[in-house]
């Protein structure tokens, strides 16, 4: 089993800057026969689907980026600490969103995909005010 627990989350205003965590218990991203696949942040907004706003894969180190987020979010992990972050620059009032923490057991490929994860955590809630 593995508990994924996001902090970091707090309000902000338009052009601020906050940093996500995401903390794997049990079966830890390290295991590295365990988790093979991507390990991603997604956001909710009200009203609004599930979006992938970034993921890292966790075999490789390949990166996915949805285009409202490029050049401005940066995931990256820690290997040792079995952390994984999301930098988030240049916030805008529409990243307002609850945002989740999700990490895949599968190879595959389709980082966007919610029901490609077998775990969540239990969110984290950003306010960008402007």
């Amino acid at each position: 089993q593995v508990q994924l627990v996001e902090s970091g989350g707090g309000s902000v205003q338009a052009g601020g800057s906050l940093r996500l965590s995401c903390a794997a218990s049990g079966r830890t991203f390290s295991s590295s026969t365990y988790f093979m696949g991507w390990v991603g942040w997604f956001r909710q907004a009200p009203g609004k689907e599930r979006e992938c706003v970034a993921a890292i894969r966790w075999s490789s180190g390949r990166t996915y980026y949805a285009d409202s987020v490029k050049g401005r979010f940066t995931i990256s992990r820690d290997n040792a600490k079995n952390m994984v972050y999301l930098q988030m620059n240049s916030l805008k009032p529409e990243d307002t969103a609850v945002y989740y923490c999700a990490a895949a057991l599968s190879l595959v490929d389709a980082p966007k995909t919610p029901r490609v994860y077998d775990y969540w955590g239990q969110g984290t809630q950003v306010t960008v005010s402007s």
